[in-house]
């Protein structure tokens, strides 16, 4: 391992530590919420089992508000709202807010897309057999979305990697503020280096996990 490396170990692993812990928050949020929401949007649609223009309209608008803010800013609007539920606006669990809300407007509109890839055929069929709206969506709709689905969140997941490079300005941490901090700021261009790399295998594995499990589960 470089000298420099070294030098910095204890550092670095912090880093990596707090990089998964804002992603792993933001994917979490992502299901928990981000996949409701798109399927709500997907359901209250114009044609759709839930058709409802008025929640329709509310939600589409919050979440296509959300994700036109430059997530900079959106980091920086968000401290009053962080500062209230978090008791603090700086470190990684502060960073962690505007993370999962940034993510839940991300997938939802990516499970919205996934959803309606779904040919309308099977959906008539559901309900022709007399399926509630419950199961057209757990037992056709996820069923048969479930590779989209996959796909989406590791796209979501790869753009939380990159989001988190900025919590660096709320004191959250991570690769991406380490590498400013010790790397660009203090002229270590090597440092800096290294842990692009960091990233980019980081990315790499996400998008290959994401990719083959997808591959797996998808049975057309």
């Amino acid at each position: 391992m470089p000298e420099i490396l070294l030098q910095y170990e204890a550092e670095i692993w912090r880093s990596i530590g707090e990089t998964f812990i804002m992603v792993g928050v933001a994917i979490l949020a992502a299901i928990l919420v981000g996949l409701p929401v798109g399927t709500l949007l997907y359901l209250c649609r114009k044609g759709h089992l839930l058709e409802n223009k008025a929640v329709f309209s509310t939600v589409n608008l919050l979440v296509n508000t959300i994700r036109s803010f430059p997530f900079l800013l959106l980091v920086v609007f968000l401290i009053p709202f962080t500062r209230l539920i978090i008791g603090t606006a700086i470190g990684t669990a502060a960073a962690t807010v505007p993370m999962a809300i940034i993510a839940i407007a991300h997938y939802s509109r990516l499970v919205e897309q996934s959803l309606l890839d779904v040919p309308k055929g099977i959906i008539e069929a559901a309900v022709s057999m007399g399926a509630s709206v419950r199961e057209v969506v757990f037992r056709f709709l996820y069923v048969e979305s479930r590779s989209g689905l996959v796909l989406g969140l590791t796209t979501s997941t790869i753009s939380f990697v990159s989001y988190s490079t900025i919590m660096g300005v709320v004191g959250g941490g991570g690769i991406g503020d380490f590498a400013i901090r010790y790397g660009y700021q203090q002229f270590q261009t090597e440092l800096m280096m290294y842990m692009i790399v960091v990233m980019v295998i980081l990315v790499q594995f996400i998008q290959f996990t994401g990719t083959t499990v997808s591959r797996m589960i998808d049975k057309r």
